[in-house]
């Protein structure tokens, strides 16, 4: 994910404004993993291998979610 798409996401479930924290990147700067923290409700979205993924609470599976963010494995392949 390119950094300046911070500036076009917001949070879906309050519409608040991100906060991006980055836990690793490419040379060129482009975000490979990390997390959206919403700045109201706190709700954290992970971003795996460039992706966010920012669906709704009541489709969201954190056990999964957190096990891509831990070892770093392609949501393609769960």
């Amino acid at each position: 994910m390119k950094r300046q798409t911070i500036d076009k996401l917001c949070c879906p479930f309050d519409k608040s404004d991100l906060n991006l924290i980055i836990l690793n990147q490419d040379i060129i700067g482009n975000v490979l993993k990390g997390t959206l923290e919403c700045e109201t409700c706190k709700r954290v979205y992970p971003i795996v291998h460039g992706v966010p993924i920012m669906t709704p609470d009541e489709y969201r599976q954190p056990a999964i979610e957190h096990k891509m963010m831990q070892i770093g494995i392609d949501p393609d392949n769960i």
